[in-house]
């Protein structure tokens, strides 16, 4: 549908009163800014239809005209703007301003052409979901808020606009709702589907009276069924994500709560399958850092119970959906600072609770938290047995120097986030892992994907060759064929297998016999040294 070569394609808008079109965002002319095309999607006709200006990283469309009526900008300030216009050839021009901050967006037009849904951090710790004037940008009406947490998933009426129910979720989902029906559904499904599920509507028929929906567990895969809204109400069983994980007992996820050393409550994951004694840990760290982690089946934290670990998940400061201040508090605090604080709290907790044996413990994670494993081996290296990165970052200065064109306009907001690692060498240095290689104590284990756009091979190169020219025990792993993460099953399941083996090794936990898989492209770089 889009045959630019070399080009992204992102923010695919939809219409059900449009089906046979569709508009996407390609990067096809200026690798650092997205312009919008509209597509007629049986001919593949795909033309300009809206011209970024430069600044501009999302776009959104109204529903009744099905043209792109807004776009989010963000400035060198890191202020966000939301531009509204009144068809597609009128002026553009601001509606909302997000000073460097505060958090929100536009969700949608409303229906009676005078007012859109938008969501809101200004004025409130968390973000809101509030009606606006498309005149103005005057607030006018505060739907729904929670003070723990933001505003989540927004169910609107196709047709109408209105707001039917909003989601939070500070440990786990729950709704309110302003659609007494739509509650009622709600509420039968929830006695319908497994102990604890999370019901999720998935898609429904344009008369709506036949739904398509999910039941989210911790200790399986997710089932969808066929469920009858017109009529008897009744569940028709359709399929469940992985159908082989039936036949096996899984643990449960339970949420924790966790306190930091200067007092702030951290929401946690806990996976285990015996909770009888302490056992090894795995610390799993997630990504962004500007995400979030969530209660369900994780298949990574059941392999980890599987073969004998406890596998604790946390939402550290600066995580997401937690309000701004949450939010803001891991700001200049990468690696030596709060966010890592709150990893190194958590490990703590869990061995104080009798979790965990504290001779025992790995630090585990992905891009972010896979930096959070090197700063974990670096800045506090007496709590951990040993680590694995994947795709983590070890030098931040370089990292940003690196990073696609097309993130020109989040720079500056991640040099607000993270520090002027630009314009202080000093901060670089501190917060940086590559510039304390010699504290490194523990072995780890690396992994990286040649072809990552985000983190480049050479942040694993650089510290990896450090390692092992000042004799500190280090596997690296390099699969050519991979970018940011596991793509190809075969490369998922060799660095899986060869993980297995590490943590077996350094934390005595079960491992299975590992071949390599055919199709891996595994490649050892410090081996040619």
């Amino acid at each position: 549908m889009t045959p630019f070569e070399g080009a992204k394609a992102q923010n695919v808008m939809l219409n059900k009163k449009r089906p046979g079109e569709l508009l996407v965002a390609v990067n096809d002319k200026d690798k650092a800014k997205f312009d919008v095309y509209r597509c007629d999607i049986a001919s593949g006709k795909i033309e300009l239809d809206t011209e970024n200006p430069g600044d501009v990283v999302g776009w959104g469309c109204e529903d009744e005209s099905f043209e792109v009526r807004e776009a989010l900008s963000i400035g060198a300030d890191s202020a966000k703007t939301v531009r509204v216009r009144d068809d597609a050839s009128g002026a553009w021009r601001d509606l909302a301003q997000f000073p460097y901050g505060e958090e929100g967006g536009m969700v949608d037009f409303c229906a009676d052409g005078e007012t859109c849904l938008m969501l809101s951090s200004v004025g409130r710790e968390t973000t809101a979901l509030t009606r606006v004037r498309l005149s103005d940008g005057s607030t006018t009406e505060v739907i729904a808020s929670d003070d723990a947490c933001d505003c989540g998933g927004i169910m609107v009426d196709d047709d109408t606009k209105e707001v039917r129910a909003v989601s939070f979720n500070y440990a786990r989902t729950e709704r309110t709702f302003f659609d007494k029906e739509l509650e009622g559904h709600f509420k039968h499904l929830e006695g319908l589907g497994p102990d604890q599920a999370e019901v999720g509507l998935v898609s429904k028929t344009r008369d709506e009276k036949t739904w398509v929906v999910s039941f989210r567990r911790d200790d399986g895969p997710t089932e969808f069924s066929l469920y009858d809204a017109g009529g008897d109400r009744t569940l028709a069983p359709l399929f469940v994500s992985q159908p082989a994980l039936l036949d096996y007992d899984f643990a449960h996820m339970e949420d924790v709560r966790i306190t930091a050393r200067d007092g702030l409550e951290i929401v946690g994951y806990l996976t285990r399958a015996k909770a009888d004694a302490p056992t090894p840990l795995v610390l799993l760290v997630h990504g962004g850092p500007w995400a979030r982690d969530f209660w369900g089946f994780s298949s990574a934290a059941q392999w980890f119970a599987n073969r004998g670990y406890a596998c604790l998940q946390v939402n550290f400061r600066g995580s997401t959906g937690y309000g701004k201040s949450f939010l803001h508090k891991g700001d200049k605090e990468w690696g030596v600072g709060a966010m890592q604080h709150d990893l190194t709290d958590s490990v703590r907790w869990a061995v104080d609770q009798g979790i965990a044996d504290p001779k025992n413990v790995c630090i585990y994670g992905g891009s972010y938290g896979g930096y959070a494993t090197l700063a974990g081996l670096t800045f506090t290296p007496e709590l951990y047995k040993c680590g694995v990165d994947i795709v983590g970052p070890s030098n931040i200065k370089t990292l940003l120097d690196s990073i696609p064109p097309y993130w020109g306009p989040l720079r500056n907001d991640m040099l607000k986030k993270i520090g002027d690692v630009d314009e202080d060498a000093a901060f670089n240095e501190k917060i940086s892992p590559l510039y304390h290689v010699d504290d490194i104590v523990a072995p780890l284990l690396i992994g990286q994907g040649a072809n990552d756009p985000r983190v480049k091979q050479a942040e694993a190169d650089q510290i990896a060759f450090s390692m092992a020219d000042k004799g500190i025990p280090v596997e690296y792993v390099l699969y050519p064929d991979e970018g940011h993460g596991w793509a190809r099953p075969p490369n998922r399941i060799d660095f899986n297998g060869r993980t297995e083996l590490f943590l077996a090794e350094h934390l005595g936990g079960r491992a299975e016999p590992f071949e390599a898989p055919e199709g891996t492209t595994a490649t050892f770089p410090l081996e040619a040294r």
